[in-house]
Parts: structure tokens; sequence; C-alpha cells
């Protein structure tokens, strides 16, 4: 875990600032708001003086405390650049995952931002804004595979490494059935396969798997092929803020300060700073 956080500390120090959308040597950037759509600037006069958000620090890259033990991560960086675009007062503590969002309804804070699903479960406890990160899901290779594209059937023919009894398994049997899947334990015994030449293809989480190329693990062996895979029904509806039922200027506002993140660029910023192998 150290060695983690201090590589991901280093790539968030250096990664240079990209223009938005595809780049020609890099990632492609994931837009989730409609330009065409224009949201209403919040009236700030109704929403708290200081407005305290949650995530928990032990998650990286997304939060996580870093060496000087202060929290950094992806959604902590959205968050601060949320309540800049809003010129607010905000504060982020780190609380255990579990009591995320009974701290929201016992209003010991007013936002969350760690990846709490919007399930119709959580949906009927707490509100969320629109969602500013989806969890696709990937094919990688071998960088040597004379592979373009992910087709059901230019995968028919390979072996794919899955993990077993997971939402990727479970799609690829129902769209790439044809193909010689081979399930494994874990994600890490997927990856091995793969560098063993045991499998021609892994299947699994885009976000994981963008980390593991990124790393030293994989040390330059693998690229993603194909992709990205986002259907909901399998991979869910992707990453929200969730606020306290009923708030409805706060959530009214956290969605408009993310359009406008995005549209000035500050979110391409903070995707390829944290994930400079991107996941779309």
């Amino acid at each position: 875990m150290v060695a983690l956080v201090l590589a991901l500390t280093a790539l968030a120090r250096v990664a240079p600032v990209q223009a938005q959308g595809t780049t020609a040597a890099g990632p492609v950037v994931p837009s989730f708001w409609n330009a065409a759509r224009r949201l209403e600037r919040p009236d700030t006069a109704r929403l708290p003086a200081t407005v305290r958000f949650l995530t928990t620090d032990d998650y990286p890259p997304f939060n996580f405390n870093g060496p000087d033990g202060g929290l950094m991560g992806f959604n902590v960086d959205l968050a601060r650049a949320v309540c800049a675009e809003l010129a607010l007062t905000c504060t982020i503590q780190p609380v255990a995952f579990d009591t995320l969002l009974e701290a929201l309804e016992q209003n010991k804070a007013d936002a969350v931002i760690a990846g709490v699903a919007a399930t119709p479960a959580n949906r009927a406890r707490v509100d969320f804004s629109e969602h500013y990160l989806g969890t696709p899901a990937r094919f990688a290779g071998r960088a040597t595979l004379q592979m373009r594209g992910a087709t059901p059937g230019e995968v028919a023919s390979k072996s794919v490494a899955v993990v077993a009894g997971t939402a990727h398994e479970a799609y690829l049997r129902a769209f790439f059935n044809e193909a010689a899947i081979r399930t494994y334990g874990d994600a890490a015994a997927t990856r091995a396969a793969l560098m063993a030449g045991e499998v021609d293809l892994v299947f699994g989480d885009g976000i994981g798997l963008s980390l593991w190329l990124n790393g030293t693990q994989a040390n330059g062996c693998c690229r993603f092929i194909g992709g990205p895979f986002t259907e909901s029904r399998y991979f869910g509806d992707g990453l929200t803020v969730a606020v306290k039922a009923g708030n409805d200027p706060l959530r009214r506002a956290i969605d408009y300060a993310l359009q406008r993140v995005w549209e000035k660029g500050v979110y391409t910023d903070l995707y390829l700073r944290w994930f400079p192998v991107g996941f779309y």
C-alpha cells in the first residue's frame, strides 16, 4: 500500500495537463455533461456557510492518505474543484465507509464523495448528484497481440480470463459466449494468467486494469483492446455525490459546479493526473 501511495503521489505531481476529449497519443477523457443543457447558476446564499464533505481514506487513487498523512486523490481534488467553482468554504473528512450515509441522515455532513452506489436502496435514504465518472469494463491483452477491436466476432477465437461469479463473467457469457472463458479467483490471478500466456485476453474492471497497466507489475506487457463497455445493468451507473434527502439546493449546486468544472477543463486535468492510462 505504501508503494502504491508513493507512486500515485508522483503521478499527481508530474502528469501534464492535456486538452479535453481525445488526445493524439493519450487517453480519451469521458464526459457526462450535455453542453446544450445549461444548468442554472445556484444561489449560494441558500447553501451552508461551510459545506462538509465526507469520504474515506483507503481507496486509492480516489481517496487516500498521502505520505504526509493528508487526504488526496481524484475524489478529493474534484470536491475541492466543486467548492472553488461555487466559491464556498468546504471541509473534507474521512470516516469509515459504512458510516457515510448514516452521517448524512444525522446531519453530521452535507455531502459524500466516496463511491457510494446510487442503488434503489440507497436512493431511498439519500439523494444523489448526476454521475461524474463511470466504471466501465475493458479487455486487455498482450501488447504484441494482433487485435484492434473487441467485437464478439473478434473475441470468439480467443481465450479470456475473468473473475468467477462477477458481473464481468455474466457479461462475457451473455455477449461473448463463443470465446473460451476461463474463470479465476481474483483479478490478480487473471492478470497473472495473461502475463504467463495462459490466455489471450483478460476482461475486468477498467479502473483496476488501468492502474495495473500503468504500474510496475505489468511492466509494459499489455494494453487495452476495444471497449469500453458501459452497460449499467452489469457495471452500475457510475460515481455520484450523495447529499441528505431533500437537500435540493446543494444537489443542484453540485450538478452545476460539476458541469462548469468539466467545461473549464479542470475535470480533464484531474482525470489525466490520476488516470494517465485512461480507462475509456
